[in-house]
């Protein structure tokens, strides 16, 4: 399904959106990517950012647009050496300090709010990502049932 024809607020699982369009196994697919990122000398940094997380009122915790820049300044700096993260079990996260928030109507505590990981949240999405992976049956990758394996241990499930 194209990303416009499902429902506002449903998560896509489809990496690179290459489901639609993949004439083979996407386990093959994803074994691929693998093998080539073996094959480099000096790996590109991955980061994953959740634009779109609101808080119990259903608000938006991140402004977006433009603002995503104050993000990926971070990043650069991150890359750089140049700003340190804090060890959640879903990998490094920011520290609230090393965000840029200056003229943003956010606080300190809207950005931790915004950067914090809840176990229990992560562990619904290590179940959908299970259920996502079973899809592909045996050809799955051994080092992404691994990497989620290593994940649902660091959240207690």
């Amino acid at each position: 399904a194209a990303a416009q024809d499902l429902k506002t607020g449903t998560i896509r699982r489809d990496p690179f959106a290459m489901i639609p369009f993949c004439g083979y196994n996407m386990a093959d697919y994803f074994g691929h990517w693998l093998r080539i990122g073996k094959q480099l000398k000096n790996p590109p940094k991955i980061f994953a950012v959740n634009w779109f997380r609101k808080d119990e009122e259903g608000r938006y915790l991140w402004p977006g647009f433009g603002e995503n820049i104050r993000i990926l300044r971070w990043i650069i700096d991150r890359v750089k050496g140049r700003v340190k993260a804090k060890e959640t079990p879903i990998g490094l996260v920011p520290y609230p300090e090393d965000i840029n928030t200056e003229g943003l109507q956010m606080g300190r505590r809207e950005l931790e709010k915004a950067l914090e990981v809840k176990p229990e949240e992560w562990r619904r999405e290590a179940s959908e990502i299970r259920e996502f992976f079973s899809r592909f049956g045996q050809r799955m990758p051994e080092e992404l049932l691994q990497e989620l394996e290593k994940l649902e241990k660091a959240l207690g499930g």
